[in-house]
This record gives C-alpha cells, sequence and structure tokens, in this order.
C-alpha cells in the first residue's frame, strides 16, 4: 500500500486532496502544529517519520499582501520548504507534488501563459513561489509541480465566500473588473492529482510525465462577473441578501489599490495537461455551482 503525506490538511486543497486520496493507500495529513513548514528540522523530522512514496505539498504562505512586509517568511515556506522536501523526496526517491501560482506571471500577456512562457513574478508572493518550482526543479526528484488559480472550496476562506458574506450585510459593493482568470474549485484540483496518483497505485511501474503543469478550471472570467454569478445564485437560491441588484459595480484596478500587485491576466493554458494526462477539465462556472450548492444547503 503506497502512503501518501499531504501538507496543508486544514487550508482549502489539503482537505480535499485527504478525501480525494483515500482510495488510493495510507494517508498521513499534517497540518502546521504537526509540521511546521516555517521549521526545516520540524519538516525534515516529518518527512523522515513518516517515510512517505508519494508528497503532497498544497501548504503555502498565501497573504499575498503581508507577504510584502514579510519577505522572509513568505520565503522560508514558499521556497525553502518545497525546497527540503524535494531533497527528502531525491535522497528517498518519493514523489513530490506541489502545487504554484499564476502570480509567478506578471498578467501584462495579451493570450494565456503556457509553461514555457517567461515568469516575472509582480510580488513578493509570486517569486517566492517561483523559488519553490525552482528549488524542487534543481533537486532532482520526481516531482510534478502544478500552477493553478483563483482557488476556492467550501472549506476555508476565499473570494466566493467572502462576497456571499458581504452581499448579506451591505448594501453596495465595488468588485475589479480588469483582472481576468478561471476560477478553480480545491475538489477540481484534488480530484485530478488523484487521477493521476491513481495509475501508479494500478500500475507501480506506470511511467509518470514528470514535470510542471498548468492545471486550472476551463474558461475565464473577471473577479466582477465571477462575484455577479455567485450573487444572483445565491439570490435565487433565496439567501437573504441586502445588495440590491444595480449595486454591484464594476471598478478598475486604479479604484482598488493593495499593497501587492494582482496580474491583470491570469488565464493559464492547460494543453500540456489535458494531453499528458488525457483528463478534462470543466469550465470554472460548474466548479463554482458544486460549492454554491453546498454552501447554500446550509
Amino acid at each position: 500500500m503506497r502512503k501518501f503525506l499531504v501538507t496543508g490538511k486544514n487550508g482549502q486543497v489539503g482537505f480535499e486532496l485527504v478525501r480525494a486520496l483515500a482510495p488510493l493507500g495510507e494517508v498521513v495529513a499534517v497540518g502546521r502544529s504537526d509540521c511546521d513548514l516555517a521549521n526545516p528540522d520540524s519538516l525534515r523530522d516529518c518527512f523522515r517519520s513518516v517515510g512517505p512514496d508519494v508528497v503532497v505539498n498544497p501548504a503555502a504562505y498565501t497573504a499575498v499582501d503581508r507577504a510584502e512586509s514579510e519577505p522572509e517568511h513568505a520565503r522560508t515556506v514558499n521556497a525553502q520548504a518545497p525546497g527540503i522536501l524535494a531533497d527528502e523526496c531525491a535522497r528517498s526517491g518519493a514523489l513530490l507534488v506541489h502545487y504554484s501560482t499564476d502570480y509567478v506571471f506578471d498578467g501584462t500577456a495579451d493570450a494565456p501563459y503556457t509553461e514555457s512562457s517567461p515568469t516575472h513574478p509582480p510580488g513578493v508572493y509570486g517569486r517566492t513561489k517561483l523559488e519553490g518550482e525552482q528549488a524542487i526543479a534543481a533537486s532532482g526528484c520526481r516531482h510534478l509541480i502544478f500552477r493553478t488559480s483563483w482557488v476556492f472550496g467550501a472549506h476555508g476562506a476565499n473570494f466566493l465566500k467572502t462576497i456571499l458574506r458581504l452581499a448579506a450585510e451591505r448594501d453596495s459593493l465595488k468588485i475589479v473588473s480588469d483582472q481576468i482568470g478561471a476560477p478553480t474549485s480545491a475538489s477540481l484540483l484534488a480530484d485530478a492529482t488523484a487521477q493521476i496518483l491513481g495509475r501508479l497505485t494500478h500500475s507501480p511501474s506506470a511511467d509518470l510525465p514528470l514535470g510542471l503543469y498548468h492545471l486550472a478550471a476551463a474558461g475565464h472570467t473577471s473577479w466582477f462577473d465571477y462575484a455577479r454569478l455567485v450573487v444572483e445564485s445565491a439570490r435565487k437560491a433565496g439567501r437573504p441578501i441586502k445588495l440590491a441588484p444595480d449595486a454591484l459595480l464594476p471598478i478598475p484596478s486604479s479604484e482598488y489599490p493593495t499593497p501587492a500587485a494582482r496580474p491583470k491576466n491570469s488565464r493559464l493554458d492547460t494543453t500540456k495537461f489535458r494531453q499528458s494526462f488525457g483528463l478534462h477539465l470543466p469550465d470554472w462556472t460548474s466548479g463554482v455551482a458544486h460549492v454554491l450548492a453546498q454552501l447554500l444547503s446550509q
């Protein structure tokens, strides 16, 4: 039986990975109290005590704005920790699955980004995530790196849940309309990962096409249109909404300054992933509908 070490068990993706990987073998899921990515010794001890065949690492420092004032903390978690896991995997022969971000790009391109597009992170978060990718590649370990975008789920904090809350509390809302990307559900990331790793379980000698991939839902939208879909869906479901139908207003990024710059274009080209693994990536709206059904039924 294969043994999986999953970090960030209380995060959006970690929570879904524990569910999705359970049929494939023994899943040892750890959180910050069990395995602190900011503590290299804790991380090494955790790996060696578990002795995993596969490490799946969704844990990260994701406070994009706070990272601008905590660059060393962000670097420790997003760059140094994946490097340590990669070195341990290289030593033991384990496979490392790691998740990265659209923030490795500056978002100025007109087309979706491919895996070979030049990276140019606009802030600390993106730079440290890119450094994590580079540390994994340099380690020589067997690895899969999945860059994704705009992650959300029924578990944890995210944009979708924030909009639901604000729509019930406020008379009006202004949402940025000139940043585009693909909202990607944590369950899609977890299920796609499990589909791929399941091939190893059924055929231990399976030759997985390792390396870097873009993994995100199909299609794209703006934060404004995403928010409008969430609010309209909640209203149709009978959720108490204080926000009037015409009180959700689009604004440019310039009217919502943040400490860290956001990519205007977060679209990721997933052709390589789909062709390599033969998996269908559903439209972003289906993931939103699924999570909303879970949240609105509570």
